[in-house]
């Protein structure tokens, strides 16, 4: 039964060997997790985001290293529709082709709406909605050219139930999951499948950041600070980890998953249970 195990879970480890995939806002956090995730399933990846060059470049060489694949990095500025064309082309110039997006990248501000500068508003739906829409648009041509690929839009609770504040990502996250059943629709008879998947809190430097200003604020713990934040909307009173949100990104590439599409599958300790 052991070695049997062992075949299973080495067959899992390189399902994709061969693979190419893009993954933005992959420099840390979710989408760092993602793409060492599919790395790790044999996946040569493109990193993209922002950050300084050299944690970068050291992400970029341990993913090399560690998992034996082709990893490299792409500066694109995702506000820009032709920066994303352009990291198409050069991931499909440095591999031969891409298999596999996903649009990660994401911006947050909260404000009422009566007070929500018109231009935060502008760069969140163009980030974290409209990039989506250029990436997929892009490479959507040569999957179907060789019948497979796989496009993963990360979308957030904040796509199926809404909080206060923040009108610019919710209104986004919401479309990107609009997008990604048009898009499940209009592949839904090739080899090409299109989902999203709504992370909850998860526990990224972000979100670190976040309860250790929280914790500085209200003179609290750390684990304190983590408890109450979770508290008021992850029933689990559990962080997702960027690990869990990779692995359920390499299932959606594979094969078992081939009839797993238009989904918007939360990954959020029962938030959208409630």
């Amino acid at each position: 039964m052991s070695i049997r195990i062992k075949e299973l879970t080495e067959s899992f480890t390189k399902m994709l060997k061969g693979k190419t995939a893009i993954v933005t806002g992959s420099t840390s956090g979710i989408g760092l997790g993602i793409a060492r995730a599919l790395a790790e399933a044999g996946c040569n990846v493109m990193l993209n985001g922002f950050g300084e060059p050299e944690a970068i470049e050291s992400e970029r060489a341990q993913i090399e290293n560690q998992f034996g694949v082709q990893a490299i990095f792409d500066p694109a500025d995702l506000a820009k529709p032709a920066a994303i064309v352009q990291m198409i082309e050069t991931a499909t110039s440095e591999f031969g082709k891409v298999d596999i997006v996903v649009n990660n990248a994401g911006v947050q501000y909260t404000a009422p709406i009566e007070n929500f500068p018109a231009e935060r508003w502008d760069a969140i739906i163009a980030i974290n909605l409209s990039a989506n829409f250029h990436a997929i648009r892009a490479v959507l041509p040569q999957m179907r050219s060789r019948n497979w690929g796989r496009i993963i839009n990360i979308a957030s609770t904040h796509g199926l139930v809404a909080s206060v504040e923040k009108a610019a990502y919710v209104a986004a996250k919401h479309g990107v999951l609009g997008l990604t059943k048009v898009v499940a629709l209009e592949t839904a008879t090739t080899d090409i499948t299109c989902n999203a998947i709504c992370p909850g809190w998860v526990l990224t430097p972000l979100v670190e950041r976040q309860v250790k200003e929280r914790a500085s604020r209200e003179k609290i713990s750390i684990d304190q600070a983590k408890q109450e934040l979770l508290s008021e909307k992850q029933p689990s009173h559990e962080f997702a980890t960027p690990q869990q949100i990779g692995s359920l990104a390499v299932f959606l590439c594979s094969e078992a998953a081939s009839q797993i599409r238009g989904a918007a599958l939360p990954v959020d300790g029962a938030w959208t249970a409630q």
